[in-house]
């Protein structure tokens, strides 16, 4: 997972580039190859729903011509999903989800909820968090020093 949190960060630095808040994520297939790529576009495209998870699972399933179930799937991400993206997730029922820096304002996937591991929901994803957390958490604090 550090090598794909790496590809992650980079495109999290791309959507800094681009004036998007710097979350970048990978969705892997059930051997390790990325099969979906996607960074915070929601500038960009003016879509409040461009995050970088939706837009790297919806590469996952074009990339399996339009198979949306990703079961045997790993959603790598930059920043704890939020919930709309958690929900996401379960919605393509991903089997894995690995993040790197929490949220504590909307993390939903175990800081201030955990949606993925709510009891009323049926798809039970494994998560990860805290990998490379502090490569990930300094990009987003870099990016909101300056903003601020």
């Amino acid at each position: 997972m550090h090598y794909a949190m790496g590809e992650a960060l980079d495109l999290a630095r791309e959507a800094t580039d681009a004036g998007e808040v710097p979350v970048g994520a990978l969705v892997l297939d059930a051997d390790g190859r990325i099969i979906g790529r996607g960074r915070n576009r929601r500038e960009v495209d003016g879509d409040p729903l461009a995050h970088a998870e939706v837009m790297a699972m919806r590469d996952a399933a074009q990339s399996r011509k339009n198979a949306w179930n990703l079961a045997d799937c790993t959603l790598v991400v930059t920043l704890e999903p939020c919930p709309m993206c958690a929900g996401a997730a379960l919605q393509t029922h991903i089997g894995r989800i690995v993040f790197g820096a929490w949220d504590a304002k909307l993390g939903a996937c175990g800081s201030v909820w955990d949606i993925p591991r709510d009891p009323h929901v049926g798809a039970r994803p494994e998560v990860i968090g805290g990998v490379r957390e502090p490569e990930c958490a300094d990009l987003l604090a870099k990016f909101f020093a300056v903003k601020r």
